[in-house]
């Protein structure tokens, strides 16, 4: 601004007498000028670094809502996955027909129970002709076993649950007379093809009826794995 100044100066020395007192330049005008132009290019620098500010917040909010996206996006494969996962539930009871009876006593080792009763089989795993339940998948599954049979002083109700012919838990019951219950359950890791069933022990019997269904076998998938 000196420099200009000093220039604007020398001009004025330069022009003739008569033109001193209306000269071309006005000093005062010019510096006005230049002290509008460092205001625009100061309110310029302004702008620019309340832009700068913005695009951090925008930048912030992007990466906030990306990462939201990204764990919404998880969330829903996950609910995909478990909706297609196969439907497993089973519950049965050893009787289709009224009226009591007793299956057993069996003396030539271990007897699988075939319940022929079906209340629910989503997924067919269970099968009532033989009484054994296939896993379909890989899995965590949860089984119950009821058992009720007549009090007698020579025989008991004794079932087990088994995992591929390997003994898990037991049903067991034994009084001299009247009804006797007993129930069980437990979850189990099974592999896709393992099987489960109910064996009686030699020498024991169970109890159902048609109508009320006492003993019953049950059994659902958790999640698969």
């Amino acid at each position: 601004m000196l420099i200009l100044i000093t220039v604007v100066l020398l001009n004025v020395w330069a022009i003739p007498a008569e033109e001193i007192f209306s000269p071309s330049i006005n000093i005062f005008e010019e510096l006005g000028k230049i002290t509008t132009m460092e205001k625009k290019m100061k309110s310029m620098e302004d702008e620019m670094e309340r832009l700068k500010t913005e695009n951090k917040e925008q930048a912030k909010e992007l990466k906030i809502l990306h990462e939201t996206t990204n764990d919404t996006k998880i969330k829903m494969d996950e609910l995909m996955k478990q909706n297609q996962a196969p439907k497993v539930a089973f519950s049965v009871s050893l009787l289709t027909s009224f009226g009591p009876k007793s299956v057993g006593p069996f003396h030539n080792g271990l007897h699988t129970l075939i319940y022929k009763y079906v209340f629910l089989n989503i997924g067919n795993a269970y099968d009532p002709n033989t009484g054994i339940f296939t896993a379909p998948v890989r899995g965590a599954y949860a089984f119950r076993v009821f058992s009720k049979a007549f009090g007698n002083p020579e025989r008991a109700v004794t079932a087990g649950l088994f995992k591929n012919d390997q003994h898990i838990i037991s049903t067991h019951g034994h009084q001299s007379g009247g009804f006797i219950s007993s129930s069980n359950g437990v979850s189990l890791l099974l592999g896709e093809g393992d099987k489960v069933k109910v064996n009686l022990y030699p020498g024991q019997w169970i109890f159902d009826n048609g109508e009320h269904h006492h003993s019953t076998f049950s059994g659902h998938l958790l999640f698969p794995m």
